[in-house]
């Protein structure tokens, strides 16, 4: 079992340029989970969104390409990839030939497959489900102006002049209107902060909160994510902390929260988790981004 402090973050690190998976690190999502109360299956599904904006290899006569690289993670997978682990066995493409895009698609799918299902019995076969579980997507410069910057829709919990006294996570905060009808509305904030886990390196981030239910106090829910401010924690988990601590206190009907962190190390993390099924959200950047 990998423990985030046993990872890269925080050392010094040779940056290899020739491909070895051996540099990813996974690491289990139960601990985390089970300290927000999840101790068998999770009320939400979803997956952890990523972007690669650092991604090279050489053809083979030795030419440099470039790309972007588009990754979906589910959040059913038993582990996360610490973020800096995927930079650098993404580097080590670099010096690496590969005779085309596609074997590069393949490549990159089996390494993350085997890394998020490590340890399981479906991480034994390279072509079980565990392969299927991974979503690839490479972008070549010919696609680059494609790639859109929209801000998450919503109305602006922002706006809000409230007064913020606590950095620390206190679902206390949270609260809903009970006397009145139940809505369903979206509400987002660019206030998410958080720190990395292991280094205390600022994560920025804006956070989309989609519910039906009884209307949640808007005051007490930007207090809330601004909460965070001070908390060390993984991007991953911080979302899925948010989504369960609106799940407990509020007791929506439906719930979706999904948080665009600006990139760090040429990779963006981008988590969604919704309580019931529904298609991903376009992997668009944020102007933050």
């Amino acid at each position: 079992m990998n423990h985030p402090e046993n990872s890269q973050l925080g050392k010094a690190s040779a940056y290899i340029d020739q491909y070895d998976a051996s540099l990813l690190f996974p690491i289990a999502r139960a601990g985390k989970r089970a300290e927000i109360g999840i101790a068998a299956a999770a009320p939400f599904f979803g997956a952890d969104i990523w972007t690669a904006f650092e991604l090279s290899w050489l053809n083979l006569r030795g030419k440099p390409q470039v790309a972007l690289g588009h990754f979906t993670v589910p959040c059913e997978t038993p582990n996360i990839i610490e973020s800096k682990s995927f930079k650098l066995y993404l580097n080590s493409f670099n010096n690496t030939q590969f005779a085309d895009v596609d074997a590069v698609k393949t490549r990159l799918r089996a390494d993350l497959s085997e890394a998020v299902w490590r340890d399981t019995a479906l991480a034994t076969s390279a072509r079980g489900p565990a392969l299927a579980s991974i979503g690839v997507r490479i972008l070549l410069p010919e696609l680059f102006d494609r790639e859109p910057v929209y801000e998450l829709d919503g109305l602006s919990l922002d706006r809000l002049d409230v007064e913020c006294s606590r950095y620390t996570p206190a679902p206390d905060l949270l609260k809903v209107l009970p006397d009145e009808a139940p809505v369903s509305e979206v509400l987002v904030s660019n206030l998410l902060k958080s720190n990395c886990l292991v280094t205390g390196q600022p994560d920025w981030g804006s956070v989309q909160i989609s519910y039906t239910g009884a209307p949640i106090d808007q005051e007490g829910l930007l207090q809330y994510l601004v909460s965070f401010r001070n908390h060390n924690e993984f991007h991953e988990q911080c979302v899925e902390r948010i989504f369960m601590d609106l799940w407990t206190r509020c007791k929506p009907l439906k719930l979706a929260v999904y948080a665009r962190y600006t990139r760090r190390g040429g990779l963006d993390i981008n988590p969604f988790r919704t309580s019931y099924p529904q298609a991903l959200p376009p992997n668009t950047r944020a102007a933050r981004q």
